[in-house]
This record gives structure tokens, sequence and C-alpha cells, in this order.
């Protein structure tokens, strides 16, 4: 599928990294909760921009009402420069939350 935009093939390649984007906190916890019980031992959340406090929610609900053996582990911000459509870069911020049994 050459020209479309599409996420690097780095990006996705991990069955454990969660990416958060416009969908409810739900959904996404219970992707978590999914790879948890796949036997996972560590999980990534990863956010950037305005789904940044859904990341926290989400990880903050897998703890407190689904799994509450799972701790927080690490938890990572950084700045990712994106390519604006008129050509311009522009500044975003980003954040991984690693959640492990």
């Amino acid at each position: 599928m050459e020209g479309q935009n599409q996420t690097s093939p780095e990006a996705r390649k991990d069955p454990n990294v969660i990416y958060i984007g416009k969908k409810s906190a739900m959904g996404y916890v219970l992707a978590v909760v999914t790879q948890f019980n796949n036997g996972q031992k560590e999980v990534y959340i990863k956010a950037r921009g305005k789904t940044i406090s859904r990341a926290v929610d989400v990880a903050e609900i897998v703890r407190n009402r689904f799994l509450p053996e799972v701790k927080v582990e690490n938890v990572s911000i950084k700045t990712e420069e994106l390519d604006s459509e008129d050509g311009s870069k522009s500044k975003v911020s980003a954040i991984e939350i690693k959640l492990a049994k």
C-alpha cells in the first residue's frame, strides 16, 4: 500500500504495547488486561499529546479495579517532533507507562 500514511513497522511489532488513541479508556483497559491474561509479564502503554491523560487513566483503572497485583514499573516522558501537513515540524509530548506483574 504505497502512498498511504502508515505507522512504522517497528512501532507496531510488539504485542505488549498498547497505543492510546481516541477510544474510551475502558477499551484500552480491556486490551491491557487481555495482554496480562495471555501471559505477558509486562505491558507498555504509550500516548502522545492530548491522549496522555487517558493513558494515565488506563494504567490506574487496570491497577485499582482489575489487576491489583500489577505495578507501575517505569514512567518515561519525552518530546517527539512530528511533521505537519504544511511541511513544518511541531513538537508533541509523549509518555510511556510500563506495567509489570
